[in-house]
């Protein structure tokens, strides 16, 4: 499948920014399911700096720096993708087996997933994340089968609500209330992973805005979504390949590196303060107004 996605974001200050620096990741990965065509971002009012990098996790990372009097600014990045379903995979590592693995031992080799155990800025610690985890981690139930049924109880016990949390509800609270938006689930799921000590990650994407003939609408279309994965070190390692499971609590969908044909993986993190799409320091504009469209849509090919 080959998808458009134009991201626009709209800030409207009051009074003006005198001189702002913005980080902005919102150019999609080339990842073993998808392969970016074409990307372009347009900036208004035009850098004064502008530099696209690498991070840590493979994410394109671009800054930019504005430095002149400005009461609007304007990021409008446009993406071309073609992405693909691979089989799916056959993981029968016991949940135990995978976390035992990732435990730091002295002359042990070192696995970089192993990060992904630890707490970090939206996903902390707390019992409360494992005593929800637990009923899907039987003893020797394979990681990806335990993976795959604490999705399917978050995608049943939780109800998708917008304007429910901000970016600032902690997952914790989200836990509590039974509700909130994909974010949250990512990082409800995140914490109950990592918490029966399983890696898991934040992934930041897109769906597609209209669904193929006959299959339902899915929650979080026409904004950025988020999902989780786990990682199955079973999994083969092969160039392109990837040892990933993504899991989808909102929309209760999954598959080895991606969802689904009709999703774009845009980055990924240990949570959602890694890769937020637009953030940034500025001087001035006490006030302003967001405005955030997203669109995706098929291109015949």
């Amino acid at each position: 499948m080959q998808l458009q996605i134009t991201h626009s974001t709209c800030y409207d200050y009051v009074p003006a920014v005198e001189a702002a620096q913005h980080i902005a990741y919102l150019q999609p990965l080339n990842t073993a399911t998808q392969q970016l065509l074409a990307h372009s971002l347009l900036i208004e009012p035009t850098p004064a700096q502008h530099l696209a990098v690498q991070d840590v996790y493979g994410n394109t990372r671009t800054y930019f720096a504005l430095q002149v009097p400005h009461t609007r600014l304007t990021v409008v990045a446009h993406s071309v993708v073609r992405t693909h379903m691979p089989p799916p995979p056959q993981s029968q590592l016991a949940w135990e087996t995978v976390r035992d693995s990732l435990r730091y031992g002295a002359h042990t080799p070192f696995d970089a997933a192993a990060e992904f155990v630890f707490a970090s800025p939206h996903v902390p610690r707390h019992a409360d994340f494992a005593a929800y985890a637990q009923p899907s981690f039987a003893p020797g139930t394979p990681s990806l089968q335990a993976a795959r049924d604490l999705m399917q109880r978050i995608h049943r016990d939780f109800r998708y609500a917008s304007q429910s949390t901000e970016v600032s509800t902690p997952a914790l609270a989200a836990l509590h209330q039974r509700q909130g938006v994909c974010q949250d689930f990512a990082h409800i799921l995140i914490a109950c992973l990592r918490a029966m000590g399983l890696p898991a990650r934040y992934v930041s994407g897109y769906l597609l805005t209209q669904p193929p003939p006959g299959q339902p609408r899915l929650v979080g279309s026409d904004a950025s979504h988020a999902w989780a994965a786990v990682y199955l070190p079973d999994l083969p390692d092969t160039p392109g390949g990837t040892r990933w499971y993504d899991l989808d609590p909102t929309n209760n969908r999954e598959g080895w590196g991606t969802p689904g044909e009709d999703y774009v993986t845009l980055a990924v993190g240990r949570d959602y303060a890694d890769v937020s799409p637009l953030r940034g320091v500025i001087h001035g504009g006490a006030h302003h107004t967001l405005t955030v469209g997203v669109t995706v849509e098929p291109l015949a090919f």
